[in-house]
């Protein structure tokens, strides 16, 4: 396991999982004074997107960082893990990269708004995407 791309990915984690739980907190409260920076947070966070099935799409993000922090942490721990670890890992951030590019779009080219917050759990989730490409590239080799 390489150690360096092991902690980026975890970083970057709780990165993405520090911002979901503000944005989730920001939706739930609806204190536009947590909107920083253009104010286009609040025309995203007021959005019909901003929610799936009445859950705010803040907590998806909670729970897939969650997700993904759980099985780095006991990477280490498990032999299941330290086998299939990168692999699982893969798959969580390919579906949350997928997941963030709708949200791109959504953001881009429909609410024509960007959200820093937004913003900043998309590149999260993207550079960790990008690791656990690499980190199951090296797995291989």
């Amino acid at each position: 396991m390489d150690k360096w791309l092991y902690r980026a990915s975890v970083a970057l984690v709780i990165v993405g999982l520090a911002v979901s739980v503000y944005m989730t907190i920001y939706k739930l409260s609806g204190n536009d004074g947590m909107c920083l920076g253009s104010g286009d947070c609040s025309t995203v966070n007021a959005s019909v997107f901003s929610e799936v099935n009445g859950i705010p799409v803040a907590v998806f993000g909670i729970v897939g960082y969650a997700a993904i922090l759980v099985v780095h942490f006991y990477e280490v721990k498990m032999e299941f893990l330290r086998k299939n670890g990168a692999m699982l890992i893969f798959g969580m951030s390919l579906t949350g990269f997928l997941f963030t590019l709708w949200l791109v779009y959504v953001e881009l080219a429909i609410l024509k708004a960007i959200c820093p917050f937004c913003v900043t759990s998309q590149v999260a989730m993207t550079a960790i995407f990008i690791i656990a490409v690499a980190r199951l590239i090296r797995n291989e080799l």
